[in-house]
């Protein structure tokens, strides 16, 4: 999503990333990786939880999460990672997107 981030704040949407590790450690993994959208750490797991993230320690922790919200909070599409490689493509997301705005390519 870093490098096509110009193709998501286009279409005026935003990414929220949400990772395990506390506010120090995660700032400092943003600012290394040049991350351009927002980061909020959740050390005690509580989104996690709330958005029910499955944890599989077998496979490195949490698994990839990602959602689409609509401008009421309400999830309009989410994709649930069965590893950490299962990450929908940019493509895929955008398409969403458009779908649910109704935009033309």
């Amino acid at each position: 999503m870093r490098d096509g981030y110009s193709e998501f704040t286009k279409r005026g949407v935003e990414i929220l990333a949400v990772g395990p590790n506390d506010a120090p450690a995660f700032q400092r993994y943003w600012e290394d990786e040049n991350i351009p959208y927002i980061g909020l750490a959740d050390p005690d797991h509580q989104i996690a939880r709330t958005y029910r993230q499955e944890v599989n320690i077998m496979k490195l922790g949490r698994m990839p999460l990602v959602c689409v919200m609509d401008g009421d909070g309400r999830i309009r599409y989410a994709h649930y990672g069965l590893s950490m490689s299962d990450i929908p493509d940019n493509e895929t997301l955008l398409d969403v997107i458009d779908e649910l705005t109704g935009a033309s390519k």
